[in-house]
């Protein structure tokens, strides 16, 4: 059997993502980290497992991987996680759900599109970032909360295990924890925070718990 490898950064989303589905798949993998801080995405190495010089790149099942959501339905597939619902219309629903925060708030809040911002907001560029992050994280959290009245919250988005849903929203809480954005308006976004907050899987794959010494 081949070895799975993961190559991604911690603090990376969309990383995140996927360090949550392997857990719950129960596949052990081996972490490769790309320093997106130092640059490792854009070295030939990299780019060669990933023309975009993005993160995360992964290797399984004799296969190369790239885009989060994407190797999130082949893992969902191949490994049965239940992460979207069998009803064809319960799982449009829920991938809307889940892609409010992870096509329209993520690759606005991307690191690299909003340090660029930054320099045109501040000549500080942690403020410009922050200005950044606390204008477009706000809207999309509150989509995401007015959607979730919709469902069954119990205690996770959909219902009582975790679903796609779950796995996009965690990472875009630690962005905005990291970025002093007021989510206490946000009920039932805490709610699921604190129920993933307790599942192993998600604390596993937490930043804190992978980030290089």
């Amino acid at each position: 059997m081949t070895e799975t490898i993961l190559y991604d950064y911690w603090r990376s989303s969309a990383s995140y993502r996927l360090r949550i589905a392997l857990n719950l798949a129960g596949i052990d993998y081996r972490a490769v980290p790309v320093d997106l801080v130092r640059g490792d995405h854009k070295t030939p190495a990299h780019v060669a497992r990933n023309p975009q010089g993005l993160v995360p790149v992964l290797d399984i099942d004799g296969q190369r991987f790239t885009q989060s959501l994407a190797i999130l339905d082949y893992l969902d597939t191949t490994r049965s996680l239940g992460l979207l619902p069998a009803d064809p219309t319960a799982a449009a629903h829920l991938r809307a759900l889940a892609q409010t925060v992870a096509v329209d708030v993520h690759p606005v809040c991307n690191v690299s599109v909003a340090g660029f911002a930054a320099t045109y907001i501040s000549q500080d560029r942690q403020h410009g970032m922050a200005t950044w992050m606390q204008r477009f994280i706000p809207p999309g959290l509150a989509a995401f909360e007015t959607l979730l009245a919709g469902f069954g919250q119990a205690p996770y988005c959909a219902g009582n295990a975790p679903s796609l849903a779950d796995i996009c929203l965690m990472p875009q809480l630690y962005n905005a924890r990291r970025w002093d954005v007021d989510i206490s308006e946000f009920p039932r976004i805490l709610a699921v925070e604190k129920a993933c907050a307790a599942h192993p899987a998600f604390a596993a794959a937490h930043p804190d718990q992978v980030r290089p010494d």
